[in-house]
């Protein structure tokens, strides 16, 4: 990896960019909303790469806000951003980003910064300053990308790009999730994957504009001979059509059809050399990745003790119930717990705690803090979780989540 990101700076500019900090921390989403509708007024064709839906809701310009600011905080040495960085190359592999895009990236960042901070502000000096900063940060992306692409072309059975893989199965979970099983259409060999990752979908829906790509967590053990994903329908209202995606693999996609899809992606991995007990902890459909774990951990290492804890609405939204359950009756080492926060009648006798996964009741059940937590779901689950940890004093490095979409910060 390589990582010699500012030394082709000079100590003015460095001096310059660390000026706008201040700015950058006050009104930086409001210069990355302005460049995302410059890029797509300018390069309408970029808009199947970015999710839409977290453009309109803003997630997407407040992710590249923070990472703008930070690398601007830390622009005497970039490697302090790369836990940042990880991350977002592995998103942006899975989608395809390749080095042609950052000129047009940084040319649209530097107009939206003169235009929302003016001329007086964002001077020449400024701009130019930013642009030698640009070019370092973007070849750091760029290099750490190139030899991710590398790894998936180089590895048996491995691709870059979009390959197209049947449905060789479709089978619903709950009255909201879906499971699509997976094979390549060619029937040649693909490359297994770390318990954790995920893949995007490439979708081509007809009445859309452009074709859309959404990223789903693999859903199932790596020796399965298959990749699973367990799609959730979101909700599509008229006036914000979110879940178009979702919506149109629930609805249209059967099997035998054609899904092109990338090769697996993330840094969100299951750790196998740790042998101390295992915390998996699930909301909604952040049960997709930790079930992947969850079959993958009771093969690989069953002598590890692991308690699987999931939250879900009520019954006619909880996945996968019986096949976790099936687990923990089959393996001694595994416990499970289920949360509903609005159980219904008929799941009397179904879950083990009726409202939330609060600190009392998480510390009741899992007897030690000298454990490996990994945790997904929505982000209000993924506050509440990050906050009982670290009220049970857990060690920052045995913290572990994924958050579905544009990084954000849970931690406060």
């Amino acid at each position: 990896m390589n990582t010699e990101t500012a030394t082709g700076l000079d100590k003015q500019t460095k001096e310059i960019v660390k000026s706008t900090v201040p700015v950058l921390e006050e009104r930086g989403t409001e210069i990355t909303k302005r460049f995302y509708e410059r890029m797509f007024e300018n390069h309408p064709e970029l808009k199947n790469i970015f999710n839409q839906t977290n453009q309109r809701k803003g997630d997407q310009s407040k992710a590249l806000a923070n990472m703008v600011y930070a690398a601007a905080l830390h622009i005497d040495n970039l490697e302090e951003i790369l836990p940042a960085v990880q991350p977002v190359a592995h998103k942006h592999k899975s989608l395809n980003i390749k080095p042609e895009h950052y000129p047009i990236v940084g040319e649209n960042l530097l107009m939206a910064i003169r235009e929302v901070l003016g001329e007086e502000v964002a001077t020449d000096e400024v701009l130019a300053a930013w642009e030698k900063a640009y070019g370092e940060i973007a070849n750091v992306f760029i290099s750490i990308e190139d030899q991710m692409y590398q790894e998936d072309e180089n590895q048996p059975g491995g691709w870059t790009g979009f390959r197209n893989f049947k449905v060789k199965q479709k089978v619903k979970e709950s009255d909201v999730i879906t499971s699509f099983y997976l094979e390549p259409a060619d029937n040649h060999p693909f490359p297994p994957f770390k318990p954790g990752q995920y893949i995007t979908v490439k979708a081509d829906i007809e009445g859309e504009a452009y074709t859309h790509r959404r990223q789903y967590s693999l859903s199932i053990a790596p020796n399965e001979g298959v990749y699973r994903i367990s799609v959730k329908r979101e909700e599509a209202l008229d006036e914000n059509p979110d879940g178009v995606v979702s919506n149109y693999l629930h609805d249209h996609v059967e099997e035998g059809d054609i899904i092109p899809i990338s090769a697996p992606s993330g840094d969100f991995v299951l750790d196998t050399d740790d042998q101390r007990p295992l915390v998996l902890l699930s909301g909604g459909v952040g049960l997709t990745p930790m079930m992947s774990m969850l079959e993958s951990v009771v093969e690989w290492q069953p002598e590890r003790e692991v308690i699987f804890i999931h939250a879900a609405r009520s019954g006619k939204f909880h996945a996968m119930r019986d096949r976790v359950r099936s687990i923990d009756r089959d393996y001694k080492q595994v416990t499970t717990y289920f949360v509903y926060d609005s159980p219904e009648e008929e799941d009397e006798g179904k879950y083990d705690k009726k409202g939330y996964v609060d600190y009392e009741w998480l510390k009741s059940v899992v007897p030690t803090n000298d454990a490996a937590f990994y945790f997904c779901g929505p982000k209000g689950f993924m506050k509440a979780i990050y906050q009982s940890l670290t009220q049970y004093e857990v060690s920052e490095e045995d913290i572990h989540f994924e958050i579905f979409g544009p990084q954000t910060d849970i931690t406060n």
